[in-house]
């Protein structure tokens, strides 16, 4: 008889963020957040919360503003969370 090992699999917490624009409302938005939770649940992590911001364009240093950096930061940051991948709903460059 063959012995089976069984692992218990943590799935990682994650926190999604996507930006309201004049091009995409708040509806189209929640609705690229929820595919984007899918995908992130597809490859094993567990959406915990999500950020919105209203902005005419993403900043091109944080994407979002410095206020809800800040407010996404100080979430994730705190050891309580345990939030390990934060995914934000566009293409980010490397600055």
């Amino acid at each position: 008889m063959k012995d089976f090992i069984t692992q218990e699999i943590k799935n990682e917490d994650a926190v999604l963020v996507g930006l309201i624009t004049p091009e995409q409302s708040e509806e189209k938005v929640n609705e690229y957040l929820d595919e984007l939770a899918f995908l992130a649940e597809t490859a094993g992590l567990n959406p915990v919360k999500r950020y919105m911001q209203r902005m005419d364009t993403p900043n091109t240093s944080t994407f979002v503003g410095k206020g809800k950096l800040q407010e996404i930061e100080e979430y994730v940051s705190d050891e309580d969370n345990e939030i390990g991948v934060v995914i934000f709903d566009d293409e980010l460059s490397a600055r």
